[in-house]
């Protein structure tokens, strides 16, 4: 038996590798290796020196790098970011040898010069949802050098990375010329989500205390449109209701829910209905002091529910911001319905739409047409009623083409008649241009929609999804991580679209890892599937590929190559040629 206790020591540990080093290699074996060795000669290991580090191990195309100092660790990553990113300037954008940086300060464990530990395997966790050319850095790292470093660090959100059971929560830098040729084409960087330091807020599910389970689209539906509403107010970070849902049922510690969704506040509350009485009550809470900031009772009808949506989120504007302006009140309150029936109907149907599952999606738009039988002019049921044409043309795997797509786009002008700005109907109406080969439109729709609802996660997601497929990968991985982080528990669609553009810029490990986290949210997840039979049959990871090109083919006994390039509605371009060139490796037939 072995008695010799563990070496241990708290250490600031740095991890580097080569952005798109295969890509690179592919095209240019030697002279990527020289590039690689002028690197390390001239900056890597010259401001690791520098700076104090010890190069732990270096492993191809990656190092890891210990400091005792987190202050010089994190300086350390900017320093070689700073100098990499004014290398090989002549070189086109996707071809320069660029590194992602992660940091963080955590305890190791010391095995000769070896190290190991969780302190290890969270840098090297966060290295890897780094920004090319950017520096990652963990929560507790920045805990510890806040202040003291001159270097611009903003929020990244809090993510929940492989073989780490907590969430992380992680800061980002990016030299200047990075952020400009991320916000050059399309002016994306004006809609970018609010600053950490603007009012945040996540609303937690209604308590339903009715004692009637029949009762409980009340709650719901009550908690629902207040983020809805909230979503479209500037100057407001609003987590998306996905991700506040997950509480549901559940005693939960108010400081725990901030920290978890990164918000300064909460807004909690109960729903009582009898017979046609109604009681709402609300209270807002600064999560870190546990003060309420706000609070009300509201005693009515069951029918004058939505006027009490209208006054509380008013009231938790102002309690917010201390004002609100006739335009944003007016941009709040529309597309709605006087009918509880109607709105039953719609708050079921949404719930349904999370799944994306043929039977949920067919369910959903009969509710949505109940609806409409009963309102005619409740544009939310109309904007359902298109999504699931959408969703039908996805799931049949032919693209909404044809009928589908011109039910998608009749239902949608009718829902943008009633309410211009409602979020899923801009949303699902960028979608409908992309099989027709609309791309600059589906991109310059889905940044309306982030505009007029600048807190809503699915709005920068459908943007996301645009952009990616009009052929502008790099801003679609910042607008899926901005979605992201206003909604970590975001619907499974975040995972494919951000991987595909992920694919795009060449980074197929990312790619890979944001598909097996949907395969592991649902095992029988057709896109996840079919990206993964093409993605892995060119990473040379042949069972992956066989396994899910097995997959997709029992689901789907007639796909083939052809039906892959209209399912795909993408730009045709290096992504969709190596896209069918991976089914093919895969065995996809040709049709």
């Amino acid at each position: 038996m072995n008695d010799q206790p563990v070496e241990r020591r708290l250490s600031a540990i740095l991890a580097a590798d080569v952005v798109g080093y295969s890509r690179l290699m592919g095209a240019d074996e030697a002279g990527t290796l020289a590039r690689l060795k002028a690197a390390r000669r001239e900056v890597t290991d010259a401001q690791i020196e520098s700076f104090g580090g010890r190069i732990v191990k270096t492993t191809g195309d990656g190092m890891l790098v210990e400091f005792s100092s987190a202050v010089a660790a994190v300086e350390c990553g900017v320093a070689v970011q700073t100098a990499m990113s004014g290398r090989e300037l002549e070189l086109p954008a996707d071809d320069r040898l660029r590194f992602r940086i992660g940091v963080n300060m955590g305890d190791i464990i010391i095995d000769g010069d070896d190290i190991f530990g969780d302190g290890v395997n969270v840098a090297a966790r966060i290295e890897a949802i780094a920004e090319p050319g950017g520096v990652s850095i963990s929560g507790a790292l920045w805990d510890q050098v806040s202040g003291r470093i001159n270097a611009g660090f903003v929020d990244g959100g809090i993510h929940q990375v492989k073989n780490i059971d907590r969430p992380i929560q992680v800061w980002r830098w990016t030299p200047d010329a990075n952020a400009e040729r991320h916000a050059a084409p399309a002016k994306i960087s004006q809609i970018s989500p609010a600053e950490p330091d603007v009012p945040s807020i996540a609303v937690l599910p209604f308590d339903n205390l009715s004692g009637d389970p029949d009762q409980e689209f009340f709650a719901d539906g009550l908690a629902e449109d207040i983020i809805t509403a909230l979503s479209k107010v500037r100057g407001l970070f609003v987590i998306a209701r996905s991700s506040t849902f997950v509480y549901k049922d559940q005693a939960v510690d108010i400081r725990k829910v901030a920290a978890d969704l990164g918000v300064r506040y909460v807004l909690e509350g109960s729903v009582r209905k009898g017979g046609e009485r109604l009681r709402i009550t609300a209270q807002l809470i600064e999560a870190e002091s546990g003060s309420h900031i706000w609070a009300e009772r509201y005693d009515r009808i069951a029918a004058d529910v939505f006027d009490v949506q209208d006054e509380m989120t008013k009231e938790i504007v102002v309690a917010l911001r201390g004002e609100l302006t006739e335009g944003e009140t007016a941009l709040m309150i529309g597309g709605g319905t006087k009918s509880l029936e109607a709105w039953s109907y719609g708050v079921e149907a949404n719930k349904l739409l999370d799944r994306f599952t043929a039977a949920e999606t067919k369910n959903a738009r009969e509710l949505a047409q109940k609806a409409l039988a009963i309102d005619p002019g409740y544009a939310f049921a109309w904007a359902i009623l298109a999504t699931c044409y959408w969703y039908e043309g996805r799931l049949k795997v032919i693209g909404a083409t044809g009928p589908l797509i011109e039910a998608t786009r009749e239902n949608l002008d009718r829902a943008l008649e009633l309410d211009p700005n409602h979020p899923a109907a801009l949303g699902v109406k960028a979608l409908s241009w992309l099989p027709l080969g609309q791309w600059e439109d589906a991109v310059a729709t889905a940044a309306e929609g982030v505009r007029t609802n600048p807190g809503s996660a699915d709005s920068r997601g459908y943007l996301g999804f645009a952009l990616a497929s009009a052929g502008r990968p790099e801003e679609a991985i910042e607008a899926f991580r901005d979605a992201a982080r206003l909604n970590p528990h975001h619907p499974i669609w975040y995972f494919g679209l951000s991987a595909r553009a992920l694919e795009a810029v060449g980074r197929f490990d990312d790619a890979m890892a944001q598909l097996r986290l949907a395969l592991k949210r649902e095992a029988d997840n057709f896109p996840a599937h079919l990206q993964i039979a093409s993605l892995a049959a060119r990473m040379g990871d042949r069972e992956a590929s066989k396994a899910s090109a097995s997959f997709v083919m029992r689901t789907v006994p007639d796909f083939n190559l052809e039906t892959a390039r209209t399912w795909l509605v993408t730009k045709p371009g290096p992504f969709v040629d190596g896209f069918i060139e991976g089914l093919r490796l895969a065995g996809i037939p040709e049709g």
